[in-house]
């Protein structure tokens, strides 16, 4: 099992980061928030791993959080779930946010997920909703979800309404100006997601 790349960034795409380890390339599916806080390339880089295999597939999935990597292994412990939607689970939802999804039981948070419906939304929350880490529930108890606040509410449904994940929308929020209105945050996001 590899539990961990410690190397250089050689090069990443929308959804995989190259990792080079001693001259040896390895391709990592990753989480869009995650991909998006990597390194410049040829930096040196370290995510914790997990090894995926399958009877026609071996894939190498990064994270660089434990707390992110075990969310991942719960969410592709449920039945129907596989590590794709796992991912990407984790590329529309921060690991906190996720978790307060689940344990408040909001199906239509959940269901927001790519290809994730009711259905599958209801089956991950029934099956999670008791077994999560106390790491990650305390960790989602003292964030504040993306959208906390009505101006940020506005600001976030603008965002996701415009194609952006809700990582990116935090990432793009995080630093903003605390007194300001919709159209002064809005304009304030953009601008960091334009960069």
């Amino acid at each position: 099992m590899i539990a961990f790349l410690n190397g250089i960034l050689a090069g990443k795409t929308q959804d995989t980061a190259f990792i080079d380890v001693g001259g040896i390339g390895y391709a990592v599916g990753m989480a869009a928030g995650s991909l998006a806080k990597l390194p410049e390339m040829g930096e040196r880089v370290q995510v914790h791993t997990h090894l995926y295999v399958r009877e026609d597939a071996i894939s190498l999935f990064g994270f660089l959080s434990v707390e992110e990597k075990n969310l991942f292994l719960r969410l592709n412990s449920v039945s129907g779930v596989g590590p794709k939607v796992a991912l990407s689970a984790l590329s529309v939802f921060s690991p906190q946010q996720l978790v307060a999804a689940i344990t408040s039981q909001d199906v239509a948070l959940v269901s927001k997920i790519p290809g994730v419906g009711k259905k599958t939304a209801s089956r991950i929350i029934l099956e999670l909703k008791g077994s999560l880490d106390a790491d990650l529930l305390g960790a989602a108890a003292g964030a504040a979800p993306v959208g906390a606040g009505s101006v940020l509410q506005g600001v976030a449904d603008a965002l996701l309404s415009m194609g952006f994940t809700s990582a990116e929308i935090e990432i793009a929020l995080k630093g903003a100006p605390e007194d300001a209105d919709e159209p002064v945050l809005l304009q304030y996001a953009l601008k960091r997601l334009g960069e």
